[in-house]
């Protein structure tokens, strides 16, 4: 009866697995989005059955036009006459809360995009959420025993994510979030928002005429670069996770497209996932730990997201973090993937008590559909080629001091100073920033290049050298380390020091960071005296 769970070795004929899809169709939009849900879980259900559900993203049929308007007169007051021109008399894409459709404004002449919510659709999740949620009740002993998970928690969030998609002013601010976050970037394009023409179940947006991102010869017949496009998605991907903490929870290709001059484009936004600061660190802990092969960390950082509960032994699981990190990067950039790393990581997610909070499998199933995309169009795209150097410029180039804390761990493994660490740091680093200064995915010689907004070409490490330069003088057990890692193995590193200097002496303005690191201290001299007479207090009391 369960044959569908993780845990089971029988050999299970597809076919089964497209019953289970079309089961879920026929029963309705809850029991839809449960499969779409179910599809990006590899802690619960067996990969064929994910491979299967997974069509559940594209391919539901809508409701009939004549109920859809209906929903949008009601919701906004007014015949479609007096506010559209013209509309679609299809759907552009129907989902399991929503069906999308092309219209014209008549006020404007813009061409936009109408979300409307399905019809009945609230009291239906409310009445499946209460049976899923008893079903849940029953079942916990079991999943509890056979999957180490809880399946009461769960539901629970499952429905929690379902009911905020089912408020579209709740999109429409997601929406806005976007347009803030993305507001300086020439590489990215998140449409426009009409808020006085949307309500709790219509949402009105700015139409993207883009090109399915699965298309690549039509993104080559746009004058596209396809590896520079794939470079902008990864960058966009990362800044979502790692430096805004809101992203995209749900990036399937129906939902990102190719702009015709360059930019990736994002729409429906009714399931996106917020990390908190201190998630972002954890995961670039988590990073960190493992650019130093320091698994017990790695383990620990399991527990510190929510993977593990708190208490839980997790000796047994750091030999096998190992040989999953060791046998997927082993290989290279080259033959690294996401998808192999996963797979590795269900059987984890199997031996082990080890539970997917709700809002990491979002994150999962980002990275994986992402990296699915970059594949369709180049199958040979190395992922964390992208990625690495973007990883390095948030290292040594973000505001939050907090980071500069992981950079000294990258920085020494064992008590030693990587001196050639800190070198590809800052290679990787610069190839980053030199890539984006402008869209990588406009061709050299188009006129759309030498249009597109320029960003910052230079690495700017000023507040990391003002940080450092504090850390230095405040922080003695980082004096003694970096004093340590000049005079390693009985001899100075200058020539190292030279090496790393002639790397950033193009980047740095010398004079203008050095007046930046005089202006900054006197406070720096202030916290010096502090720490100081702190630790001389600190000395008499005992």
């Amino acid at each position: 009866m369960y044959d569908f769970l993780v845990g089971r070795d029988e050999e299970i004929v597809p076919y089964r697995a497209r019953q289970l899809r079309n089961l879920l169709c026929d029963l309705g939009p809850s029991f839809i989005k449960a499969g779409q849900v179910l599809a990006n879980r590899p802690d619960i259900i067996r990969e064929d059955y994910m491979n299967e559900l997974c069509i559940l993203q594209d391919d539901v049929p809508p409701v009939p036009n004549q109920v859809a308007f209906s929903i949008i007169e009601e919701e906004l007051g007014q015949p479609l006459e007096r506010l559209f021109s013209k509309i679609s008399s299809e759907t552009i894409a129907a989902a399991s809360l929503g069906q999308v459709y092309r219209a014209t404004l008549r006020e404007t002449g813009e061409d936009v995009a109408i979300k409307v919510q399905r019809p009945g659709i609230e009291p239906i999740i409310y009445r499946d959420l209460f049976l899923f949620r008893t079903l849940a009740s029953f079942l916990n002993g079991i999943s509890l025993q056979k999957l180490g998970c809880n399946a009461e928690l769960i539901v629970d969030e499952f429905g929690e994510k379902l009911l905020e998609e089912l408020d579209y002013t709740l999109e429409a601010t997601n929406i806005e979030d976007f347009l803030e976050n993305f507001k300086d970037d020439p590489t990215v394009k998140i449409p426009q928002v009409y808020k006085q023409l949307s309500g709790s179940r219509v949402l009105v947006m700015e139409w993207i005429d883009g090109i399915r991102c699965t298309d690549p010869q039509a993104i080559k017949e746009a004058g596209i670069d396809v590896e520079g496009f794939l470079t902008v998605g990864v960058s966009a991907a990362l800044r979502q996770l790692l430096e805004f903490g809101l992203f995209h929870g749900d990036p399937h290709p129906g939902n990102i497209f190719a702009m015709r001059d360059g930019r990736i484009a994002y729409v429906d936004f009714g399931n996106v996932a917020v990390l908190s600061q201190q998630n972002k660190q954890i995961l670039i802990d988590a990073v960190v730990h493992a650019v130093n092969e320091d698994y017990a960390e790695m383990a620990n950082d399991f527990t510190r997201l929510g993977f593990l509960a708190r208490g839980t032994d997790v000796a047994p699981i750091i030999p096998a973090l190992e040989a999953i990190w060791q046998n997927s990067a082993g290989k290279g950039l080259a033959d690294f993937n996401f998808r192999s790393v996963t797979g590795k990581f269900n059987q984890l997610v199997y031996n082990y008590p080890i539970r997917i909070p709700e809002r990491f499998s979002l994150v999962i199933r980002s990275l994986l559909t992402q990296e699915g995309i970059c594949f369709t169009l180049k199958p040979d795209f190395k992922f964390l080629e992208v990625a690495y150097p973007y990883v390095a410029k948030r290292l040594l180039t973000d505001p939050n001091p907090a980071l500069r804390e992981r950079l000294i761990q990258v920085l020494f493994k064992d008590g030693a100073f990587q001196w050639k660490r800190l070198e590809n740091l800052i290679v990787l680093a610069k190839e980053n920033v030199s890539k984006m200064s402008s869209n990588p995915a406009l061709k050299k010689n188009s006129s759309q290049a030498a249009r597109s907004q320029q960003l910052e070409s230079k690495l700017d490490l000023t507040e990391t050298i003002k940080d450092g330069a504090r850390m230095f003088l405040i922080d003695a057990g980082i004096r003694r380390q970096l004093i340590l890692a000049f005079n390693e193995d009985s001899k100075l590193h200058v020539e190292e020091l030279v090496d790393v200097y002639r790397l950033v002496e193009d980047q740095i303005d010398m004079p203008s960071v050095a007046l930046e690191v005089l202006q900054d201290l006197p406070s720096v001299v202030r916290d010096f005296m502090l720490s100081w007479s702190d630790s001389i207090l600190s000395d008499r009391r005992y």
